[in-house]
């Protein structure tokens, strides 16, 4: 709700030229409302649906975030080239630049109205009930270091390669490469879509062989191949755009879909929400959030238009050298548990299911 609210209210702020300063101040303060919603509902909505997921599928079950954020962000660019393409350039200065925000309204009363028919996940109940019937005080977040160390360093390689393949080519291939914008958005919006397919078949690799490998091979590949898809993006070629878009999508899934499911299984069922929350969202907030803009400063600055593959690079590849010494094979981890086994390197068997049961 707190999202919807401010969504709409932004469509509602006066102009610089009605009230000043006021104008802009207003809009930060929304935009903040915003980013305290988003921070909360990611890692929140990981834990509710993987939760009350089978034990062998936790994976497929959360290859839906990922794959859903895609299609998001392509029905918002979507509905901003409509608006485009209908209104003049003076009526999206008046009022056309405001109707998306208001859309998101109606939205917030669906999401509203499906929310309150849900129950409480499995794990929640019984952590619930355990503490009700225990004098023993909950878990302390300290006991979350380590794993939140290790979502810093995998959700900067996830959220950074989601930022760049979702926002940033855009504007590469537009103000780099002087593509338009039309045609910019349209081949962001193929490599998002085919980005959305690829994510359930990443959810079903990592149900069968784990989350440390597929993640793994993710984050190499984004030392590997960064530079390799700029060079074939910078050639303006349309086939050869979406040829790199399609590389990108390959690895990015891989990475994604083992983020989500990761921030359940690392940690403790009793602080699960505010330790994934702090791990993931510092990440996104200092790592990963200025990664477009560094992006863009390198290709200006430089007059590279491979430059900025090499933010991606390093960042995968200070990653690497954490993940491969200390990620664990969480895919065996009991999610009803405070006890995490940070020895675990492959997957182990399936076992009876608390949550079928």
């Amino acid at each position: 709700m707190a999202m919807g609210l401010a969504t709409t209210m932004i469509g509602f702020i006066p102009t610089y030229a009605a009230i000043g300063v006021a104008a802009p101040l207003l809009l930060v303060l929304l935009r903040c409302i915003q980013g305290l919603s988003a921070g909360g509902e990611w890692t929140g909505s990981a834990a509710f649906l993987i939760e009350g997921a089978p034990r062998n599928r936790r994976a497929t079950y959360a290859s839906v975030i990922s794959a859903t954020a895609a299609l998001a962000t392509v029905a918002g660019s979507g509905f901003a080239l409509w608006l485009n393409n209908i209104l003049t350039k003076d009526q999206l200065m008046d009022f056309g630049w405001r109707i998306p925000f208001w859309a998101a309204a109606p939205l917030a009363l669906v999401g509203l109205f499906v929310r309150l028919r849900l129950d409480d996940t499995p794990v929640f109940k019984e952590i619930k009930k355990t503490r009700e019937s225990s004098s023993v005080p909950a878990p302390k977040l300290k006991r979350n270091l380590k794993a939140v160390g290790l979502t810093i360093c995998f959700a900067a390689v996830q959220g950074l390669g989601y930022y760049y393949l979702a926002t940033y080519v855009v504007n590469y291939l537009e103000v780099t490469l002087k593509i338009q914008r039309p045609n910019a958005l349209m081949l962001s919006a193929i490599g998002l879509l085919i980005y959305m397919v690829f994510c359930p078949i990443a959810g079903m690799i990592s149900d069968k062989y784990g989350r440390r490998i597929p993640n793994l091979v993710g984050t190499v590949g984004y030392v590997l191949l960064p530079i390799p898809v700029f060079l074939l993006m910078s050639t303006g070629n349309p086939a050869l755009i979406i040829l790199g878009l399609v590389l990108l999508g390959a690895i990015q899934c891989l990475v994604s879909v083992t983020t989500v499911v990761m921030l359940v299984e690392l940690f403790p069922a009793s602080t699960r929400a505010t330790g994934s929350a702090i791990g993931f969202n510092i990440a996104l907030a200092f790592i990963a959030g200025p990664g477009p803009y560094i992006g863009a400063f390198l290709a200006s600055s430089t007059g590279n238009p491979i430059a900025p593959a090499f933010f991606q690079v390093f960042i995968a590849l200070i990653a690497l050298v954490v993940l491969l010494k200390w990620l664990p094979e969480s895919s065996k981890q009991d999610i009803f548990s405070d006890e995490i086994d940070w020895h675990a390197k492959t997957p182990g068997p399936v076992e009876a299911d608390k949550v079928t049961a």
